[in-house]
């Protein structure tokens, strides 16, 4: 039997991990639902959709770590009438807390951006690793990266890697294949709105863009590749269920296995 801990405690660990400070400020982050429970198991996943809630209900979990705010825009009542609100109202009657960290998480350090980065190239060939939107607080934290590339490579020499890193069997990719690449760029989700100015960074990574944001990219010279919304997120949840048990010994984390993206390939 593990230990259990009070809200306060888990709310300051995850805030260790990802500082809300750092988050979008069009961004709904942090505990967003305050249950009754003390906590010694803890939930993780991209969406709490009603299938991924009934299974962490299942497993007994006393918060759920939600890295999509599921209170974000467009809730003005809980009355049941959708699906996100009968998920909200049975969870809110179980006093399970709910706690989002969102582009908190992809702008710390260690966090899910520099995480994504290394799906193009490990860390070692990576030169001026940093943010594409760094807070005026620090300069290592922030939404987006981009850096240099120690050795240009082609993105045909990396399709295979990006597949790995990310658990995928397909990627959508735009530009010259073989052409050398020395400078790229990342985004979790979608990365148009932070790829805007980026001036001439060779390759980009994200999970959507708009169409005419990758023809512009490519029309330049560049290439882009992208996995759809969550398939460059999803990969980064059991590094970060095992920085929240460091973080909290002795409290059970499980990171959702129902938890998928909507799109499929067919």
């Amino acid at each position: 039997m593990g230990q259990s801990v009070e809200l306060a405690v888990m709310v300051a660990a995850l805030e260790d991990i990802a500082a809300t400070r750092a988050a979008a400020s069009w961004d709904n982050v942090g505990l967003l639902l305050r249950g009754d429970r003390k906590i010694g198991r803890i939930g993780v996943c991209i969406d709490l959709t009603p299938p991924v809630w009934d299974e962490l209900s299942q497993a007994g979990v006393d918060a759920v770590v939600a890295y999509h705010p599921p209170i974000f825009r467009g809730l003005k009542r809980l009355t049941g009438a959708s699906p996100r609100e009968r998920t909200l109202l049975s969870v809110l009657r179980s006093g399970v807390h709910v706690y989002a960290p969102h582009t908190a998480l992809d702008s710390a350090v260690g966090g899910m951006g520099d995480w994504l980065a290394q799906a193009i190239a490990p860390r070692a060939e990576l030169r001026d690793l940093r943010p594409v939107e760094p807070v005026d607080w620090d300069p290592a934290v922030g939404v987006g990266r981009r850096a240099e590339l120690i050795s240009p490579v082609s993105l045909g020499e990396r399709v295979d890697r990006i597949k790995s890193w990310l658990g995928l069997d397909h990627l959508r990719v735009a530009g010259d294949l073989s052409a050398p690449r020395a400078s790229l760029a990342v985004c979790p989700g979608s990365g148009g709105a932070v790829f805007r100015g980026l001036g001439d960074v060779d390759l980009l990574l994200t999970g959507e863009m708009g169409h005419h944001e990758v023809l512009a990219h490519v029309a330049g010279g560049g290439a882009v590749v992208l996995t759809d919304h969550t398939h460059c997120e999803r990969g980064y949840l059991p590094l970060y269920a095992e920085r929240i048990r460091a973080a909290l010994p002795g409290v059970d984390v499980v990171v959702s296995q129902v938890d998928d993206d909507p799109l499929r390939v067919v």
